[in-house]
């Protein structure tokens, strides 16, 4: 139906979005997004951008943290952008990468879900389906 379409335009406009922020590779600001999308995009967007300003393993740790505290939405955008990524090592691992780091990856990117659990049951199933695959546990236990 309708607002199952609108639904994917939201989420694909905010996917590129998100996409573009994460990498880096733009020096995109939020007050940029807010302009072109709005304060609602805006505000999910900076609620998943990491602090770039961070060295990358204190930007991992927070994600692990901060995810509980995370509103639905920017749950739902973090949880579909680790599956699109948990995926995506699945297709193909990054050249440089290790069988080790790639597991690394994994385990971590089980950490950060746990801590989303309760905002998207079916994203959680395919992110648990996924990480089966590779022996990972979710919800991740330490």
């Amino acid at each position: 139906g309708i607002n199952a379409e609108y639904g994917y335009i939201l989420f694909s406009t905010l996917k590129a979005v998100v996409s573009t922020q994460s990498t880096g590779d733009t020096e995109t600001s939020i007050e940029e997004v807010k302009l072109e999308f709005g304060d609602e995009v805006a505000g999910i967007v900076a609620e998943v951008t990491d602090d770039k300003d961070l060295p990358k393993d204190e930007r991992k740790r927070l994600q692990v943290v901060n995810a509980p505290h995370k509103s639905t939405k920017a749950k739902q955008v973090k949880l579909a952008d680790k599956l699109y990524n948990l995926r995506d090592l699945s297709r193909q691992m990054p050249v440089g990468w290790t069988a080790d780091r790639v597991y690394e990856y994994r385990v971590w990117a089980s950490k950060v879900c746990s801590g989303l659990v309760g905002a998207n049951t079916s994203l959680e199933n395919r992110v648990k389906q996924e990480l089966a695959q590779h022996n990972v546990e979710f919800p991740f236990t330490e």
